[in-house]
């Protein structure tokens, strides 16, 4: 199979990233021309009017909370967790469980995201991975760990051997799938949840598999004081004590670091994974994300979980992730350019996948989206990437291509039925929630 996508203006990201205008050429999975294309192909995109670019790489996202969107509002992190989202998520069947993930990836692919680092439940699993292998999406997936920790539902509990034992299962079937396209990640989801024991396993088992460890850490200061009370460190220094730093680490949030902890991300090369949206919605403060980046610290971006967002959309993020550090270090700080690089190939970057995709280069894979700024609310778009950043919505995007295959096409999903998800999506919340005794 080979597209053009003619008469665009291509914004190619990465660290030398462009603006020009050129044509694209796809043949199976990879972009092969830049340019001057071959004039015939079995499929042309004419993207007149419209930016073509990378596909967004959101690092993180809870594919199985979104069927919970606006059943938890209002609620800082550790209430969120206890009175809500734990409930629901102990809830979950199979059933359930891939609604949840294919109201998740279509609303990203729909949006532009062509690639996702995320955590599930403890349980089921499998249903996301399902989900991402049959619908076309690219994501690097993480069962969630849970062996310790209060107020935790008996369906969130498991034993230490368990968590373990089920992520390598899970990482032997599932990793490397649909040629590469579907991978599978351990996912402690953060120290108030794992035992020492499980997480010095977990890091030493990654390291040793050559696969990434995604968690969370410092979002919440009630959150902090406990891990000090418990650990007698802060948790960037309580990681790094049991070996759980390095370039296949990904931690999201940051907020609340420490002098001690910016110098261990940045030696380390450790991942931090930013969610303004989330930050904000939960009341648990503003990253600073400038100081990260002058550090050469990583810094990719996610919407979270669709119940503390409550939109999974990149587009969000890039915007709102600029506007808060303009907010905090002035008008000239955190450029379109870098929330456009953070939204695409830092993401890729940080999942170990930037020399396939993340930014515009001849060789890597096809993941493309096509955007229309020929709207009211981005016109004239004098500059496009500050139109990308701060005009465009989700609902501009026109065409979405992963590994080449057209996964959106003029605005409709071609891989998962909307309509049909949405009607089960309602169906699934209300049998979930009766379970959970929220109803």
């Amino acid at each position: 199979m080979t597209t053009r996508i003619i008469n665009g203006t291509l914004l190619t990201s990465g660290p030398e990233h462009q603006t020009l205008k050129a044509d694209v050429y796809v043949t199976g999975d990879r972009i092969t021309h830049i340019g001057d294309v071959p004039a015939e192909a079995d499929e042309t995109i004419d993207a007149t009017g419209c930016v073509v670019m990378p596909g967004f790489v959101q690092s993180h996202i809870h594919l199985c909370q979104t069927l919970f969107r606006g059943a938890a509002d209002d609620l800082e992190l550790l209430d969120w967790l206890k009175k809500r989202i734990w409930k629901l998520e102990a809830a979950h069947d199979r059933l359930s469980l891939r609604t949840s993930a294919q109201l998740a990836v279509a609303e990203m692919m729909r949006g532009g995201t062509t690639c996702a680092l995320t955590m599930e439940s403890v349980h089921h699993t499998e249903s996301a991975l399902e989900v991402v292998e049959e619908s076309g999406f690219r994501a690097v997936v993480g069962k969630c760990l849970m062996d310790k920790g209060d107020d935790v539902p008996d369906g969130l509990r498991e034993t230490t051997d368990h968590a373990r034992t089920e992520s390598l299962r899970l990482i032997d079937a599932w990793h490397g799938r649909a040629d590469g396209r579907v991978r599978v990640a351990f996912a402690p989801r953060f120290v108030l949840s794992c035992t020492e024991d499980l997480m010095r396993d977990v890091a030493a088992i990654a390291r040793k598999r050559g696969v990434l460890v995604h968690t969370h850490a410092s979002e919440n200061r009630d959150e902090i004081a406990i891990v000090e009370r418990e650990t007698g460190f802060r948790n960037i220094r309580y990681f790094h004590e049991i070996g759980m730093t390095g370039p296949n680490v990904c931690v999201a949030h940051c907020i609340w670091l420490d002098d001690e902890e910016t110098e261990i991300l940045a030696e380390t090369g450790t991942h931090v994974l930013h969610c303004p949206s989330s930050n904000l919605k939960l009341g648990s403060g503003i990253a600073s994300v400038v100081e990260l980046l002058e550090r050469g610290i990583s810094v990719s971006l996610g919407a979270d979980g669709a119940p503390c967002n409550n939109r999974l959309d990149a587009f969000t993020e890039m915007r709102t992730a600029a506007l808060l550090q303009k907010m905090r270090r002035g008008a000239s700080r955190l450029t379109a350019r870098e929330a456009f690089v953070m939204a695409t190939w830092n993401g890729a970057r940080a999942l170990g996948l930037a020399d396939d995709i993340g930014s515009l280069e001849i060789g890597k894979r096809a993941d493309l989206v096509v955007v229309n700024l020929e709207t009211l609310h981005a016109a004239p778009h004098p500059d496009p990437l500050s139109a990308l950043v701060y005009a465009a919505t989700a609902q501009d995007v026109r065409d979405v291509l992963i590994d080449g295959r057209r996964v959106v096409r003029g605005g409709e999903l071609t891989t998962l039925d909307e309509g049909a998800i949405i009607r089960d999506a309602r169906t699934q919340f209300v049998a979930t929630a009766a379970r959970a005794g929220l109803g």
